[in-house]
């Protein structure tokens, strides 16, 4: 049973130990040194994960994808104390999570980076792999959490065994690695029955890029081609005058010709060619040149969109402007920061690990969690509105009398 996908350079068919090769047949198999692209069944996660970094390093369309979701998702945000424990503890656990939030960058050169710099690089590699892994790293003294490690979640895979059941497994140079243990975290993005080890936000457009990417192959080449405009100018000869010798003929000609070619080098953009009527000045380059640009537009602008949807995203989010309303616009935004909210409360639930672990090593009997503030710009139009209607509400119950100017002061301050 064969099965179809695509190639860098060509298309293929691909079967499990055999690929057709037919002479002359457009589904040739590939040269072994090209990059080949299959189905789940037959492509290795790590191959996937390497060409969705490819795709993300190498294609701006695909990089500005990748870099928008990390950025929205990078929210500000915050650590909180449960009400659990004597509250007169909470002010000093949380110093001790606000300087847990400063040593998690992996890199020390980057100092105080800490969440603001450790947030996009775990969203990176969330959207562009579909998952984001490491080890919790402690102090000697275990006085609590000295950093956290990614790893490269392209050498995770899933085993199973008696002993531990289904488990992931790390892939060494010295050997697999086991798992199963406590300080290790690995989070997964849109996790299937079946597979649990998470998608990437890219699995959905490898064939579209490599067709856009074909498609500006060939406007350049057609651009490069066509070159810039040029003017093709003939000058026929002059007739020979009854008695000229051969010599003084050819003479004459040349000397024509070669006052031709100096006026047109000496005309200025502004200046007018003034000829006898043996001389035809032609136009070259591509004919109908607006229609040849309408369709290279079309046709790409119907593949970055095709991209911008399989990415989850509106083309306006990066920057392409196709005609869209204020509100339709509002709304895909809106719809989007609800995505990035189901996704951060993810997030969260792995930072709230770290944090009661911090709180724990240092003595405290509590626990936390974290909240992202994306208060900044999602809704803000419509939290606004909102706002102002309970304004305006509470003046209009002053003015008839039905709140005391101390009970309207009290809400306009709780309002604020």
């Amino acid at each position: 049973m064969k099965n179809n996908g695509f190639e860098k350079i060509r298309m293929v068919k691909n079967a499990p130990s055999e690929r057709l090769a037919l002479p002359g047949s457009p589904w040739a198999a590939p040269h072994p040194n090209q990059m080949v692209w299959t189905n789940d069944q037959y492509s290795p996660r790590t191959f996937k994960i390497n060409l969705y970094r490819f795709l993300r390093d190498n294609i701006p369309l695909l990089s500005s994808c990748i870099w928008t979701w990390s950025r929205l998702s990078s929210a500000p945000g915050r650590y909180e104390i449960l009400d659990d424990g004597p509250t007169d503890h909470h002010p000093r656990a949380l110093r001790y999570l606000e300087d847990l939030a400063l040593r998690l960058n992996p890199f020390s050169y980057t100092r105080m980076a800490g969440l603001e710099s450790f947030l996009p690089l775990l969203y990176g590699s969330l959207y562009t792999d579909g998952a984001f892994a490491g080890f919790l790293i402690l102090n000697s003294d275990l006085s609590g959490i000295a950093s956290f490690q990614p790893i490269d979640t392209a050498a995770v895979i899933a085993g199973r065994n008696r002993t531990h059941g289904d488990h992931l497994i790390l892939r060494t140079d010295h050997g697999d690695i086991n798992l199963d243990r406590r300080d290790f975290y690995y989070l997964a993005l849109d996790t299937r029955i079946g597979n649990g080890l998470g998608r990437s936000i890219l699995s959905s457009i490898p064939f579209v890029a490599y067709i856009e990417q074909q498609l500006v192959d060939d406007m350049r080449r057609a651009t490069h081609n066509a070159g810039y405009h040029r003017l093709h100018v003939q000058v026929s000869a002059p007739e020979k005058i009854t008695g000229e010798t051969d010599e003084a003929y050819l003479e004459r000609a040349n000397a024509y010709f070669d006052e031709t070619v100096n006026m047109i080098k000496s005309c200025t953009p502004e200046d007018n060619p003034v000829t006898w009527d043996n001389i035809k000045v032609e136009y070259i380059g591509p004919r109908n040149i607006h229609g040849v640009t309408s369709s290279w537009f079309l046709n790409h602008r119907a593949m970055v969109e095709e991209i911008c949807a399989g990415a989850n995203l509106s083309p306006f989010m990066l920057g392409f402007s196709y005609g869209t309303t204020h509100n339709w616009a509002q709304f895909k935004y809106d719809l989007v920061m609800r995505q990035v909210v189901s996704i951060q409360r993810q997030t969260a639930r792995f930072l709230e690990w770290l944090g009661n672990i911090e709180l724990a090593l240092k003595g405290f009997d509590c626990k936390c969690r974290y909240i992202f503030d994306n208060t900044l710009t999602y809704l803000a139009s419509d939290r606004a509105q909102i706002e102002k209607g309970k304004i305006d509400s509470l003046l209009k119950l002053y003015d008839s009398g039905l709140l005391s100017k101390t009970d309207a002061t009290a809400r306009l301050l709780d309002l604020i």
